[in-house]
């Protein structure tokens, strides 16, 4: 793992957080929902494949939304989600465990676990069919990725650089996140996963993370190879409880499909003038 005086010191109280909780009482068995069928489901049916992310609040936030979790999971597979990812840091995120089990109980499509996970024993905390490992934090990043899956999860391991997919493809990583976000300084930049991008194989599943909040940040991310993109703050609407979830999610999940509509309306009025 990088040295902490790398961090935004938000960061670097996530992890010191992380390092105080406790494990589960014992090992998981998990019985996942696929992700790359979920992933093709999306895309038979027209729909940019998108990650919605259950977050109440984060250090980048502008406000808290307190509504239920369950409803906000929901909303966002009405919008077309095709997947949710549930944050269960319960210190600087409002998350937890349990609101991740609530959630997969009742929907349909895969759940994913964020959280900062350091060690095996982080993994047996509760069921979910994704489980989140960012590469600039574990120490063994192979035998966390063999460790998840000997649970039944699928682990989607996050990079923010090159040097990192390098990491994550020798410890043999199917799912990869590109965070966009860059957790010394907590900026973003989506140039990061087009950079990072073009040196994951083909036969990778390339999730961009961070950083999209309009149908255009969708569309770019899509061209420079994303097979779907994970998305919070644009779609939670923080700071602002009546803000729509599901028009927020439909907004992302049809913007190709509004791209196509955007060429052919202008086509049309170039043509009757």
């Amino acid at each position: 793992m990088n040295s902490d005086t790398e961090l935004a010191p938000a960061v670097q109280s996530i992890l010191e957080a992380a390092r105080e909780r406790s494990g589960g009482d014992g090992v998981v068995d998990v019985d996942a929902r696929s992700l790359s069928d979920a992933l093709a489901r999306a895309e038979a049916d027209g729909r940019v494949p998108v990650i919605a992310e259950v977050k109440p609040t984060s250090p980048t936030a502008d406000g808290t939304r307190a509504d239920d979790p369950v409803e906000l999971a929901q909303a966002m597979v009405e919008g077309g989600a095709a997947a949710i990812s549930v944050l269960t840091e319960p210190t600087h995120f409002g998350g937890s465990p349990e609101a991740l089990t609530r959630i997969r109980a009742a929907v349909d499509v895969p759940v994913l676990r964020k959280d900062f996970v350091l060690e095996e024993e982080g993994m047996d905390v509760v069921e979910a069919d994704l489980l989140l490992l960012i590469v600039r934090f574990v120490d063994d990043l192979d035998g966390l990725v063999a460790a998840a899956r000997e649970r039944g999860f699928q682990p989607l391991v996050e990079v923010h650089d090159r040097a990192e997919l390098e990491t994550a493809l020798e410890a043999g990583a199917e799912i990869i996140g590109v965070n966009n976000r860059d957790l010394a300084n907590l900026e973003v930049d989506l140039e990061t996963f087009e950079s990072v991008a073009p040196e994951a194989p083909d036969d990778v599943t390339l999730i961009a993370e961070s950083g999209m909040s309009s149908p255009a940040d969708v569309r770019r991310m899509r061209e420079a190879g994303a097979d779907a993109l994970l998305v919070g703050s644009a779609i939670m609407g923080h700071g602002a409880d009546d803000s729509d979830v599901t028009a927020n999610t439909r907004r992302l999940t049809r913007a190709e499909s509004a791209k196509t509509t955007d060429v052919t309306d202008s086509r049309t009025e170039t043509e009757t003038r």
